[in-house]
Order: structure tokens, then sequence, then C-alpha cells
């Protein structure tokens, strides 16, 4: 894992949420995402509010939280009964949840805002960890069905104005989601496929280079090394499309190692570096 050694200006994350409520429920393939996220909020300013993008929610346009108190959705089956008494009781932000969606308005996207649905894993699982007093107001935006990659680079950008603020950005997915090339023990096989695409998505996330270059890669990313065989389905890949469109910047890996027997990075976009060349 590369260390943050400054506290970024105006953080926009992306990072796994693991499988379930695993994560919460102390299993040993999830060791060093769980010390990951324990300790990524040493490194950060904390947010006056938090935005996550989970994997786990689809509508046919962006859709946005925007109840005062969402109830937590239980989104996974199979797992203990204390699985189902997770409790993290974070208010909503519903007068951030308008703005996102007047951000939304100005880049003609339509959007609506459910006042009735709550958070699910992808949200309260990480946030559990990375801040278990939660006292940050949170808001959670869906993915959008079709998952088109070049609509949810879109969406980030007109998310864009947010991260000039104090609000955390987070594209909770997972960069490795092969339901059934994870060992679901503490067993970690190397795998180039696996390998070949991690790789990939560092040099496109964190190379130099014109924008609009990365950007078509992103747009393109099944045509890459083992990209299938990482995402046969590419909604865990699509909140990092959304934090990629928040910044011109390149990224800062700043977790590269094995969750459920599978190598699966984070990476870390900070406003007001130049490391990217015009294009």
């Amino acid at each position: 894992m590369n260390p943050i050694h400054t506290k970024p200006h105006n953080p926009v994350l992306y990072f796994s949420h693991g499988g379930g409520p695993l994560p919460i429920l102390g299993d040993s393939s999830h060791e060093k995402m769980i010390s990951f996220l324990k300790h990524l909020p040493d490194k950060l300013e904390k947010p006056e509010a938090i935005v996550v993008i989970s994997a786990h929610w689809e509508e046919t346009v962006p859709a946005v939280i925007g109840g005062d108190t969402p109830p937590l959705f239980y989104d996974y089956y199979g797992f203990p009964k204390e699985a189902y008494s997770i409790k993290y009781p974070v208010p909503g932000h519903p007068v951030l949840a308008k703005e996102i969606q007047k951000l939304f308005s100005k880049a003609n996207i339509h959007s609506n805002i459910d006042f009735k649905r709550g958070f699910d894993h992808g949200v309260y699982i990480p946030l559990k960890i990375m801040y278990p007093e939660a006292d940050i107001p949170c808001v959670q935006i869906s993915l959008t069905r079709g998952l088109d990659p070049e609509q949810h680079i879109l969406m980030g950008k007109a998310l864009k104005e947010l991260s000039k603020r104090n609000i955390l950005i987070i594209g909770s997915g997972f960069s490795f989601h092969n339901m059934g090339a994870f060992t679901w023990n503490n067993e970690n096989i190397p795998d180039k496929n696996n390998d070949e695409f991690q790789d990939w998505l560092i040099r496109v996330c964190t190379g130099k280079g014109p924008y609009k270059e990365k950007e078509k890669q992103l747009i393109e990313w099944e045509k890459m090394p083992g990209a299938r065989y990482c995402h046969p389905r590419e909604e865990h890949l699509l909140p990092l499309h959304i934090c990629f469109g928040t910044s011109d910047e390149p990224a800062e890996v700043i977790f590269d190692d094995y969750i459920l027997g599978k190598r699966s990075i984070a990476f870390l976009w900070e406003n007001n570096r130049s490391h990217f060349t015009p294009g």
C-alpha cells in the first residue's frame, strides 16, 4: 500500500467496500482492507459531508437519497443474523441532495431525489469502519441502468463543483468483482488476468498524458486485458468513472493488496495538482 504523505486537498476516493457485511464481521480475508479504511481518515481532513456512489443502486436516471434519516438497506443474503442488525445512524443531507440535483440539471442530466430509499451496504459498511461515530451527513447517488461508462464520467464532471468544497466524494465499488473467482478464504493466488487489469487501471488513472486520452480508455475499458474476467458485469467499476470525471488531475494509488484472495486497488484524486497535460 502506498501511504498518503500529506492531507490531500478536496479528495475524491475510489475503493472496495468488500464482500457484503464481511468487513464488519471480522472476516480474515478483509484484514488489509479493514486496516486501510480504519486509518484512512487520519490522513484526510474531516469532511463536512460525504457523497457516496455505490455499486449497489441503479436507476433509469441518476437518483439521490434525500431523506433526513435514511434507514439501512441490508441488500445481501446468507450471512449470520448479526449482519442484519448492523447499525449506522448517519444523518442524511436533504439540502446537499437538492444541490446535487441542480448540478446534474446544469449539466443537462435529468435526475430524481428519492426520499424513501435507505443506504445500502456500499455506503454503511466502509463508512462504519472509517467514521464509526456516524456524525458526518451523507448522501448517496445511484448509477444509471445500462451502465454506460461515458454517461458515468459525465456524471462525475457534473459533480466537479462539489470537489472544490469540504465534501468527501467516494466511489464505493471493487476493482475486481468476479464472484466466481474470489477464493472466499485467506489464500492469495497469483492471477495474471487480475494483475493485468489492475495494472492497466493504475496506468490510466495515475499516468501523465492528455486527459481526453485517459477518458477514451476508460470509456473503452472492456477492450483491455483481463477486463471482462475482472468485471463480468461492470457495476463495481463504474463508481471509478464518476470519480475520474470529478477531477482533471491524475490519481494516486493508496491501496494495492488482496481482498477475498484477489488483488484490488484504491485511488485518491486531489484537486489543485497539474500532472495531466491538456488534451
